[in-house]
């Protein structure tokens, strides 16, 4: 491997938290031992959903209004009103103005600073909402800001092999030499398979493979404290 890229949700800052704190607040009648779940359900209707606001089929707020809505009946819990909806997802954002990096991803990121090794993110998501995200991470220090896409930005979105194509020539990497990590298998592993990337599954949710998929990924990591280690294999 030559060039690496990184996912930014749940992979360089652990995005339950936020979640979490926001749940608590708009919805204190969910069960601690629910949120887990609660969370994976609601970044499924995310990635599930967020297509149909690049197509123009449904508004944003539509989209956040329904993914905490369809995960809360998920578990039972019964339907919220729009208004609970968005004032979750409010509360939701102003949590994730204090989002920080993982100490181990920074620790990551040095380590192939110091080796010079090409780094770029690929997030999928609202521009203003993801590039806020970027900026609070300070990304920046370690990955140029030209080697960052963003998928409202570009029409395309992960899993589809289009933006990653479009990575590889924005960011003059060769996606024979590119690993990419991230945390979803669906978007990230897929994604970068679509691509001709290889890839990292960094699954410290500890997610089952989805069915009738087959693994592509060079390796799986199930915790923060692996990853370091890992990628000083790959690029040593």
């Amino acid at each position: 491997m030559k060039t690496i890229v990184f996912d930014v949700d749940d992979t360089i800052y652990d995005q339950q938290q936020p979640f979490r704190n926001a749940i608590n607040t708009v919805f204190p009648t969910v069960k601690p031992d629910d949120m887990h779940e609660l969370y994976i359900r609601f970044r499924f209707h995310s990635d599930e959903t967020f297509p149909k606001v690049m197509s123009n089929e449904w508004t944003l707020d539509f989209m956040r209004f329904y993914r905490i809505d369809e995960s809360l009946k998920d578990l039972g819990y019964s339907s919220v009103t729009k208004e609970d909806g968005l004032t979750f997802q409010k509360i939701y954002e102003k949590e994730l103005d204090n989002i920080v990096m993982h100490p181990e991803l920074k620790k990551v990121f040095d380590f192939l600073k110091n080796k010079n090794i090409p780094m770029g993110i690929i997030t999928n998501g609202p521009t203003d909402h993801q590039y806020k995200k970027v900026k609070q991470l300070q990304l920046e220090q370690w990955v140029p800001t030209d080697n960052i896409i963003i998928s409202q930005s570009t029409g395309f979105q992960k899993p589809e092999k289009e933006i990653f194509d479009l990575a590889a020539k924005e960011f003059s990497m060769d996606a024979e030499h590119t690993l990419y990590v991230g945390d979803s298998f669906e978007n990230d592993i897929a994604g970068a398979k679509n691509g001709g990337w290889h890839s990292l599954w960094f699954n410290h949710r500890l997610r089952a493979l989805p069915e009738n998929e087959t693994p592509t990924h060079l390796h799986e990591v199930t915790s923060f404290d692996e990853l370091l280690p890992v990628i000083q294999s790959i690029f040593s």
